[in-house]
């Protein structure tokens, strides 16, 4: 339950992962190289329910899938990235829900630098008027456009609450 001291919201949320994957093994060899697996198949599903006691019910659904055969993907190595993208509804409104992602850095003192990768960060939240809000996972923040309503902004840490609470891909895989 959600809460800003007038109204509140309950979240409700599901997700589940499905992974096919291969995996290969040296057998009589005594190197840590000896084995590793191939995701040949993965989908993720994430959905919640925004109940409000004052304004219409939201839906959020998040989605991630891969198919080494229909993308027709040869690399042995690939690592499944989270992208994963999606769409939060109540019917009238509609929130586009995007991944974002570093590659740039700045050290304590200020020196800039670049990670040789990318590191998912957090979500961008826009309508078909722009960008409203950002989802932090990493600091879990929630920065919003500054002339949303008080209504508007209860909705969107509903919406960012329920992406704070997602476990699987906390985890592993």
């Amino acid at each position: 339950t959600l809460s800003d001291g007038k109204n509140h919201m309950e979240i409700f949320a599901n997700e589940k992962k499905m992974v096919r994957k291969i995996d290969y093994e040296a057998y009589n060899s005594k190197s840590i190289f000896n084995s590793f697996e191939q995701v040949q198949q993965y989908a993720y599903l994430f959905s919640a329910v925004i109940k409000s006691d004052t304004s219409p019910n939201w839906e959020l659904m998040m989605t991630n899938n891969y198919d080494r055969y229909k993308e027709r993907d040869t690399n042995p190595f690939t690592i499944i990235k989270r992208s994963d993208h999606g769409m939060a509804t109540n019917g009238t409104d509609t929130i586009f829900v995007k991944p974002l992602s570093i590659q740039q850095t700045e050290s304590a003192d200020g020196k800039p630098g670049k990670l040789p990768f990318t590191i998912m960060s957090g979500y961008e939240l826009s309508t078909s008027g722009g960008v409203i809000a950002v989802v932090d996972m990493i600091d879990k923040n929630i920065w919003f456009y500054n002339e949303l309503d008080e209504t508007e902004r209860m909705q969107i840490s509903a919406i960012g609450t329920a992406l704070f609470a997602r476990r699987i891909h906390n985890v592993n895989w």
